[in-house]
């Protein structure tokens, strides 16, 4: 049964084959072809139809790269937050907000 493929597929296969699909839906000049390719396509991810139509043009999501994502630089080093780890355990535990001003009263 069809419909059992199209719950296999993950989005990264469903992007896979329909990036194929495309080289030949922007090579075919008649409307039959493409209609037969985007029935297929549809039978194939499970995905609408105009869906399909808007992810085999040109320059579509398929082409994007995910961006990586920067990590934030290191504030402390790894003594210091072994240290304010230590801290944060001696006073219980308490939000950022509440540990601040405990940690300004006692080191004074």
């Amino acid at each position: 049964d069809l419909h059992y493929l199209t719950f296999i597929m993950d989005m990264h296969s469903r992007n896979q084959y329909l990036k194929k699909v495309r080289i030949e839906y922007l090579r075919t000049k008649s409307k039959m072809g493409k209609g037969r390719l985007l029935d297929e396509a549809g039978k194939r991810t499970g995905m609408n139809r105009k869906y399909i139509i808007r992810k085999l043009r040109p320059l579509s999501n398929l082409d994007k790269i995910k961006p990586r994502h920067r990590r934030r630089k290191e504030v402390y080093d790894g003594y210091v937050s072994a240290a304010l780890l230590r801290c944060w355990e001696i006073f219980d535990y308490p939000c950022p907000q509440r540990l601040k001003p405990i940690l300004r009263k006692e080191v004074q």
